[in-house]
């Protein structure tokens, strides 16, 4: 294995605190070859974004702990990580969650079991829009 391809791993920062949610995400991202880097609390999403220079985040929108809404203000607030590619997921009868995602910037937001089902998929759907710079 080259080692030398390793240190360009895609780095994915993932604001989900729950801890089982969590493990799902990381499991299968990590068996992609993408590196993980978690957010546990909202002031953690700016540090490590700043930090990792992540290629997308990834927000649990209806994570009490993190407050998802703030992330991503803060995330669009800041000149380095205002076009970083956004994949949230919420409850889907939360229709107004999904409208104000959207309103604060979010490339894709989606329904927890269209998230669990197509993880993968979503992932390089987002990173594929951060490489053509559209949203």
């Amino acid at each position: 294995m080259n080692q030398t391809n390793q240190t360009d791993q895609t780095t994915i920062l993932v604001g989900v605190t729950d801890i089982f949610f969590y493990t799902k995400v990381r499991d299968a991202l990590l068996s992609k070859g993408y590196r993980i880097e978690r957010a546990r609390a909202q002031q953690d999403i700016a540090e490590k974004a700043s930090a990792t220079s992540p290629s997308a985040v990834i927000l649990n929108m209806n994570d009490e702990t993190l407050n998802a809404f703030q992330a991503l203000e803060t995330l669009k607030a800041d000149t380095r990580s205002k076009t970083l590619p956004i994949l949230a997921f919420a409850n889907h009868e939360e229709v107004d969650t999904f409208n104000r995602a959207r309103a604060l910037g979010v490339t894709k937001i989606v329904s927890r079991n269209e998230f669990s089902a197509r993880l993968k998929d979503l992932v390089e759907e987002i990173l594929a829009v951060g490489v053509r710079g559209e949203a």
